[in-house]
């Protein structure tokens, strides 16, 4: 099935095409990154509603949107259109992609060879979008970082991107590991020991050499990717 629109460049597209969809309630009024945020959001997803923009956090001048995937209808509008499940079927197809035995599946393979050529990264020319604003010093703290429970540890970043590299490969690997915060500058990494970054780390530890974990917030799409590239999320994504 080919888009229905054209997939979003950006959280503020996306942001857009939900609110364009009756798809997005904006809050205005102060609300407390401690509990009240994700106490509002369990309330709405448990209730089938919509993603929640709320523009005035306490404490933070960066506004937060939650429960932005929380529906199949607002993953298409992501996606440009398209269900998942037919993006998914095509991520199998590619892995599972057999040496042509002819003219006619060899121009089949061409053109999927040519939509994951399309994914493939590439380095951006002068100063990137990410780095429009610059924190510097680095200060968590002016983030309006959510404590979901009453009895959590403290604010958590819950949907990161953690690069990690195996210190033996050099195969790189983003995982999606809950971040504690513990002050402006102090984050501890919470990952089950069977996970890629986990083992990275005992590698690292191995070898006595530095860490490099550099997170990164995941504001948009997560793509389930394999080992020495990243892996799928678990649970829904916010």
């Amino acid at each position: 099935m080919p888009l229905t629109h054209p997939v979003p460049n950006n959280l503020q597209e996306f942001i857009s095409r939900l609110e364009a969809a009756g798809e997005l309630k904006r809050i205005a009024r102060p609300i407390d990154p401690v509990l009240e945020i994700t106490e509002i959001a369990d309330r709405v997803v448990k209730g089938g509603g919509p993603a929640l923009l709320f523009e005035n956090p306490k404490g933070s001048d960066i506004p937060v949107l939650i429960n932005a995937y929380g529906s199949w209808k607002r993953v298409a509008l992501a996606l440009g259109g398209r269900h998942i499940e037919e993006i998914a079927a095509e991520i199998e197809d590619l892995v599972k992609l057999n040496p042509p035995k002819g003219i006619s599946e060899l121009i089949g393979a061409g053109k999927k060879a040519l939509g994951l050529f399309k994914a493939i990264p590439r380095t951006a020319k002068g100063p990137a979008p990410c780095q429009e604003v610059v924190m510097d010093p680095p200060d968590l703290t002016h983030l309006p970082i959510l404590q979901c429970w009453p009895e959590d540890g403290g604010r958590y970043i819950t949907l990161p991107l953690v690069f990690s590299k195996d210190p033996r490969t050099g195969k790189r690997n983003c995982g999606m590991y809950r971040i504690q915060v513990f002050d402006a500058t102090t984050t501890a990494m919470h990952w089950q020991i069977h996970k890629v970054g986990a083992r990275h780390f005992q590698d690292v530890e191995e070898e006595n050499k530095p860490v490099v974990v550099p997170p990164r917030p995941a504001p948009e799409d997560p793509h389930p990717a394999p080992e020495g590239g990243g892996h799928p999320p678990r649970g829904r994504p916010q």
